[in-house]
């Protein structure tokens, strides 16, 4: 039987391409503003060394190498890092990437100033592992950012929101089929995340971790996606200053 980490790998491997035409839509539009302006107000200051942890097509990584943050952005599939360099050639951003499990990081402890991920942890199937790791790496005072969402809610309440869309749309899911929506659902369910309470989960476990400082924010997918933040699965960040 196929592990679930390969039928992860297999489902975003397949859905690469597609995600990268609308992470470069964003990038075209005025939601990257939003989004640029909330990482300035969230990040420690200018000219920092930032981990995009589960980079995907690199969207976040441009936005801050942009900035002249030093970014390096990993990713556990080889075509999502093939649509990250593109897009970063392309845009002539300088951003590092590599292939790499988000739950078991090859870089020294305390080598980052800041770790950012977006839509990652509902994906993982040891998420308190992966968290350790991210702190790890941190330095002291750096910063956890993380965006995320409860798609098991989405799921559950067959909400199609953001998928099946043109490839002209700046947020959502491109190139959908019947059988890769039910791939989804049955990656989607399996997870431990999808049973969670989230954020509140998240930031219990960050205490537990040893992070006086964090918290979350709810009003954060309202705030930068506006109408295209999913009802039955609203963004969210939770947040940690080591």
């Amino acid at each position: 039987m196929k592990s679930i980490e390969q039928s992860v790998l297999d489902y975003w491997t397949v859905r690469a391409h597609d995600f990268g035409i609308v992470r470069r839509n964003e990038i075209r539009d005025g939601i990257s503003a939003r989004w640029s302006a909330e990482l300035d107000t969230l990040l420690p200051g200018s000219g920092l060394r930032i981990l995009d942890v589960g980079t995907g097509t690199g969207y976040f990584a441009v936005l801050l190498g942009a900035k002249g943050h030093d970014v390096t952005g990993v990713d556990l599939t080889p075509a999502m890092i093939g649509e990250a360099k593109a897009l970063a050639y392309d845009l002539g951003v300088k951003a590092r990437f590599e292939v790499m499990d988000a739950q078991s990081l090859s870089f020294p402890d305390e080598s980052f100033d800041a770790v950012v991920t977006r839509n990652l942890t509902w994906t993982l199937p040891e998420p308190a592992r992966a968290y350790s790791e991210w702190l790890r790496i941190l330095r002291p005072g750096g910063v956890l950012l993380n965006f995320d969402a409860s798609y098991g809610d989405n799921v559950r309440n067959n909400e199609k929101n953001g998928t099946h869309l043109p490839e002209g749309e700046i947020y959502g899911h491109c190139g959908m089929t019947p059988e890769l929506e039910a791939q989804n659902a049955k990656i989607t369910l399996s997870m431990p995340m999808s049973e969670k309470l989230r954020p509140e989960w998240d930031e219990k476990l960050l205490r537990s971790l040893g992070c006086s400082d964090c918290g979350f924010d709810k009003a954060v997918g309202a705030r930068i996606l506006g109408n295209n933040d999913l009802a039955d699965a609203p963004m969210f960040l939770v947040w940690a200053r080591k």
